[in-house]
């Protein structure tokens, strides 16, 4: 299962869009040089389900399974297979990566049809392959770093780019035929005389039936029938290869630009200048109002001789000796604030390595594990924002903010993690996260990111709370009705259409990374995106928190966090239409699996922009009623 993952960046990222959206990175790793006659190593990855071709495709499964998985019979190498070294967001994102037995030097042996094993295959393995097949999954080869890909054409824009993988097998005819024969088209760049760089890798597999006995010599270019699985009965399969060695003029720096196709970047680019509308059009009625009808109303306030009646004046002038009214419940809205505050900082930090092209897809796993890194530093951030907002809003159990602070949000995700993790292991799935990883992600979370964050929870301590303009009187004001529109649950579905769809577009894409198994890299826009996400988020939670407190409703707080929150129930909203549209789950860990991670994606995007519409909401507040005059 490849990991998710999502928002912040600030209006900066501009000059860099052009770079991002047209694949450009540094380099994560050097060169790797080859001479004539060198081993050029083949290494296996899982096998992962993968959308057909057609575009009304659906996803079949969200099951991983290990390539040497002893039902699919794969050959092995001598001695066995290995396992290669991986870092922490490789093994998240579901990487199980083994050498092969695939015998390739570099120029040698080309277009030679190689015989690689013979393989008996039960009936019962048989019925597990041909159900594979029929869910469309990919085979994931590694050389020097590049995935082996098959060549397609973009229908819409007529460019050739190189779709990651390789089908299993086939079953155009409704008949499952497993492939059996690989041509191996490895192309390379010769930057010096007599030294090559791997720039390239195709794959096209073929099923082969016809004799499947052993031999030293198979001769690859005979037409033979499809190779069937039988489930009734042992089948003997023979494995194939061909390599063919094509020069290219594509340099090492750039060999990535064939795999990383956008498709339609129109579309991109139609949501991002949309949404940017939205935002301009937010920007502006937000300031019209603070302009005109806010420094209006504090003009006539402050007017007022204090001898006459105040009781004249209306609306959010009546409330300001309620308005810093401490909310129900706020140690858990300090700590989601807390979290919230961790949240966007490592999302900005994240967004602005891979614009700079620090998580390339040449270091597999990067973006995992930088953002692993990041929540782990960033701990400090969530427990001085945890406890400042605390201590604003009149809490004294410091010591239990800090706890948690620290731990809930982590041990939340934990449980769901290992939950999904349970399901992954019932359906004998590779994706499972390993018990050593497992505790090193608890080692992470609570060896370092609890004490960083007990830290900034001191600082925040020591600093206080944030002061406010007006004094809160004794006895709470009596609250009129509320129009519906300015309910809680109301109010959360309506602001959260915008920021909604400022990036329902960009969402797409992201969701089709995760679950379909497809390349994501336009760091650009999704920065672009998230920044007028942010705009868009933090702008209409200070319309409707001045809405409510021109209906005399002084309970602002949560109604801030949860109309800045909104968007959420929209992706949720968004992810089961996803779920109809365009996956076709069938077995209960799959479906299981996706709803898990949905419900991460939402709750973390809850936090998020919930934090942003309560900070935005409380500056704007403080704002206001820092410029009247109060006795």
């Amino acid at each position: 299962m490849r990991g998710a993952s999502s928002y912040l960046l600030g209006s900066a990222l501009l000059a860099l869009l052009p770079s991002a959206a047209n694949a450009f990175y540094l380099p994560g790793a050097a060169p790797h040089n080859y001479v004539q006659r060198d081993p050029v190593d083949l290494y296996v990855n899982a096998l992962t389900p993968m959308l057909a071709g057609s575009d009304n495709s659906k996803l079949k499964s969200l099951i991983n399974y290990d390539y040497y998985n002893p039902r699919f019979h794969f050959c092995t190498p001598n001695g066995g297979a290995k396992d290669q070294p991986e870092s922490l967001g490789s093994i998240l994102f579901g990487d199980r990566i083994f050498t092969s037995p695939y015998d390739i030097k570099m120029l040698q042996a080309n277009a030679t049809c190689q015989m690689l094993c013979t393989a008996e295959i039960p009936g019962e393995d048989a019925q597990f392959i041909n159900e594979r097949i029929r869910e469309d999954y990919a085979l994931n080869w590694l050389v020097d770093g590049l995935p082996a890909a098959e060549m397609k054409k973009d229908m819409k824009t007529g460019d050739l780019f190189f779709d990651m993988g390789f089908n299993l097998g086939n079953d155009d005819d409704d008949i499952p035929y497993l492939n059996n024969h690989y041509e191996i088209v490895l192309r390379y760049h010769e930057p010096s005389p007599g030294i090559y760089r791997v720039v390239g890798v195709l794959v096209w597999p073929s099923s082969r039936g016809g004799s499947q006995e052993d031999e030293s010599s198979p001769n690859c270019d005979v037409e033979v029938p499809r190779l069937g699985l039988s489930e009734n009965e042992t089948n003997n399969i023979r494995y194939t290869y061909r390599v063919t060695w094509d020069e290219s003029d594509t340099p090492w720096a750039t060999r990535w630009d064939n795999y990383l196709h956008i498709f339609d970047p129109r579309i991109h680019w139609f949501s991002l200048v949309n949404s940017i509308v939205i935002v301009v059009f937010l920007c502006v009625m937000v300031a019209m109002i603070l302009w005109r009808t806010v420094s209006r109303d504090i003009s006539r306030y402050n007017a007022i001789d204090l001898s006459e009646d105040v009781q004249e004046d209306w609306g959010w002038k009546l409330v300001h000796g309620e308005v810093f009214r401490a909310p129900r419940y706020p140690m858990v809205l300090s700590v989601m604030v807390g979290n919230g505050a961790q949240l966007c900082a490592m999302c900005a930090v994240t967004l602005v390595f891979a614009l700079l092209g620090f998580l390339s897809p040449s270091n597999r796993g990067s973006l995992a594990t930088v953002m692993m890194v990041c929540w782990t530093l960033f701990g400090g951030i969530g427990g001085y924002y945890s406890s400042r907002i605390y201590a604003s809003l009149g809490g004294v159990d410091r010591r239990k903010n800090t706890f948690l602070t620290a731990t809930i949000l982590p041990t939340l995700v934990f449980i769901v993690i290992f939950l999904l993790d349970f399901f992954l292991l019932v359906a004998g799935s590779s994706g499972a996260v390993p018990f050593s990883t497992m505790l090193l992600i608890v080692v992470l979370w609570f060896g370092i990111s609890a004490p960083l964050s007990s830290i900034g929870s001191y600082i925040g301590s020591r600093q206080g709370g944030v002061s406010h303009p007006v004094r809160v009187n004794q006895i709470p004001r009596q609250i009129p009705p509320v129009p519906r529109h300015l309910r809680p649950w109301a109010s959360a579905l309506l602001a959260g259409i915008l920021p909604f769809g400022a990036a329902f577009v960009e969402l797409y894409f992201v969701m089709s990374s995760l679950f379909a198994s497809r390349a994501y890299y336009a760091f650009g826009f999704l920065a672009l995106t998230a920044g007028v996400v942010a705009l868009t988020t933090g702008t209409v939670t200070i319309l409707f928190t001045y809405f409510n407190l021109c209906a005399e409703e002084y309970r602002w707080h949560w109604r801030a966090f949860l109309t800045g929150g909104g968007s959420a129930f929209w992706i949720l909203a968004y992810g089961l239409f996803y779920w109809l549209s365009r996956l076709s789950l069938d077995s209960f860990s799959s479906v299981a699996l996706y709803l898990g991670y949905l419900f991460l994606i939402c709750l973390f995007d809850f936090i998020v922009t919930g934090t942003i519409g309560f900070l935005a909401s409380y500056w704007a507040v403080r704002r206001l009623y820092s410029a009247i005059r109060v006795d």
